[in-house]
Parts: C-alpha cells; structure tokens; sequence
C-alpha cells in the first residue's frame, strides 16, 4: 500500500501518521519527490482500512499494491534512483559506459584497456577477477590477484571497478571496490543477496537466463530491504531456442523494468548476442530505447583472449562506438 501525501504536509501531523502506522505493525518507507510525499507501507495491509487513512487531512490518495517487490517498485518511488560511482552518475537521464575485459590477465593488459576505454569516454571500468564457468576445466579467473591488479588499474586511471562476486564470504577483499557485480547464475543467490543488502556499495545484479522481469526486481529486493538503495538492474539476454546468438537480448526490458521500478536499467550486448560484430548495433540499439548504460567487453588482443573472445570488442572499435552512443542518447 502506498499514501501519497499532500504538498507540505505539516511536520507534526506527519509523525502523528507515520507513528500510528507503525503501532500497527507496518514498515515505513518515505519517498520525498519535487512536488508529493510517498509512504509506503510493507507488511499485510488487507485488514487496514483504506477510508480512515484517507480522511486524514494531510493525505491526497491512498492505493493498494498488488506487486511483491515494494522497494524496487516504482509505485514506492516515483523519482529516478540515481547512484553516484566515483565522479559518474549511473540513471538520472545519464548514459554511463562501462567497459573492459571479461577477465583480468595481467597488469599491462588491464592498464593498457582501462586507459584506452577511459580515454574514449568510459568512466567505470569492468573486469572479472573471479570467473563462474560452466566448464570446471574453463579459465576460472585470477582470483585474489585480479583484484590487486584491477586496483592497479583504478590507481592509474581513476576509474571506478565493477567486478562480479560470487560469495558472500568474499566480501572483506572487495572492500575497496566499487561495483558488486551479481552474475546472472547467482542472481537467484539468495543469501548473497541478503549480505549485500547490509552493505552500502552499489549492486550491479544480471538477469538470470530464465528469469522474468519479476523475478529480476525480487532479487534487486532482498537488496533493498536489507538496506542498500544503490541497486542497479542489468539485462544481459535471455536463453530462447535461438542458437546464432549467445543469448537473446530483450531490449524491451529497458521501458519495462523503467515502468516496474525506479532503479537504473544498463545492457550487457556482450554476453547477450556472443559475437563482437553485434555489439555496437546492440548497443545503439539499446541507447536509442532508454538504457541508462552499456556494459561492454573490451580486449586489445581478443583471439588470444583468455575468456569470451569472440564477443569482445578491440579498443580501436569501441572508440570509434562510444561517440555515436552519446549521440543517440542525447537524440532519444
């Protein structure tokens, strides 16, 4: 249930409600847009009585949620979630590139990738330093020394690190980055995603290959409700019968997850179409339907790649991609 106030609601009547609100057993949570207040209640609202909260004088309307996901819910949060990374802004009317290689290999690698895609206009640097990998036999990453070395990166360059987590028992050597990345196989890792929510890092969460939208914002809950706003959804494609592709990249995930919720929406065109010649019209694509973000695979050497080579795009490319995707943002 959510009560949407009047315009400036004297203070007093204010905390009178949400007192008694919470005598009746209901979490509070306050959302304060340019022209209304929003409270939303969680908790079983069945046996409230609509009417008696809309006879207080301070109250304009009052409407049920039908919705699981109340945090994530744009009902709750009328106003844009904007998340600040380092001096970037991820939502808000932004576009933010993140770019870099699917997995850390050496320092004159990561340095070399991160101080070109900065150079082109990335502002947030990606790399995996801990690989989940269908095949156990596969490059599983370098662990504990691809985290020093992406901080190497960031100590040259600036730019903030985005890298994928895959326990919660990891969290003490990723205290100095940035980005908590939930793979797509974890996004359903629940009690990661509960330990993430006591953080107050941002939580960049892919789509599971199977999953809905709904499932999606029920993972970017647990989040929310444990107390971290500074979730970010990301569509990465879906896995249909189509075999050309990797994935299927559902673009018509961005207006709809922005319908659903107020939480930025970025794509993966990487990992979603597996083949580096789809990347930039994936990508102008999805900068063209709204998207907050493109997260995009970069390697200066893709066929030696350690890891999903065919699906990265060279430095050279992603320079010449970058000015084109601003300039669809600023047009759409």
């Amino acid at each position: 249930m959510i009560i949407i106030l009047k315009e400036h609601p004297d203070q007093q009547k204010l905390n009178g409600l949400v007192t008694w609100l919470k005598d009746k057993g209901f979490d509070i949570h306050s959302s304060v847009g340019a022209n209304h207040t929003i409270l939303g209640l969680v908790g079983d609202t069945s046996q409230i009585d609509i009417d008696l909260i809309s006879a207080n004088e301070i109250v304009e309307e009052v409407k049920r949620v039908q919705e699981p996901y109340k945090n994530a819910n744009r009902k709750f949060h009328p106003e844009d979630t904007v998340i600040k990374v380092g001096n970037t802004e991820i939502g808000g009317g932004n576009l933010t590139l993140i770019a870099g290689p699917c997995s850390v290999e050496s320092e004159e690698q990561i340095v070399e990738i991160a101080e070109a895609v900065k150079k082109s206009g990335a502002t947030i640097l990606r790399g995996g330093a801990f690989k989940p990998r269908t095949s156990p036999y596969a490059f599983q990453g370098m662990a504990l020394e691809g985290i020093r070395l992406l901080l190497k990166a960031k100590e040259k360059t600036g730019l903030p690190i985005c890298t994928e987590i895959m326990d919660a028992n990891q969290l003490p050597i990723f205290e100095d980055i940035d980005i908590l990345q939930v793979g797509a196989r974890n996004m359903q890792n629940f009690s990661l995603l509960k330990a993430l929510g006591k953080t107050n890092k941002p939580v960049l969460i892919k789509r599971g290959m199977a999953c809905t939208y709904q499932d999606l914002l029920m993972s970017a809950e647990y989040v929310l409700a444990g107390g971290n706003p500074n979730v970010i959804l990301c569509e990465r494609g879906i896995r249909t019968f189509e075999t050309y592709t990797r994935n299927t990249l559902d673009l018509a995930s961005i207006p709809s997850l922005k319908t659903l919720s107020h939480l930025p929406v970025i794509i993966d065109p990487s990992h979603a179409t597996g083949r580096s010649a789809l990347v930039p019209s994936m990508s102008m694509a999805a900068a063209a339907a709204g998207a907050d973000g493109l997260m995009i695979e970069v390697h200066n050497d893709p066929p030696h790649a350690k890891c999903d080579g065919p699906q990265s795009i060279t430095p050279e490319m992603f320079d010449n991609l970058a000015p084109k995707l601003f300039t669809i943002h600023n047009l759409a």
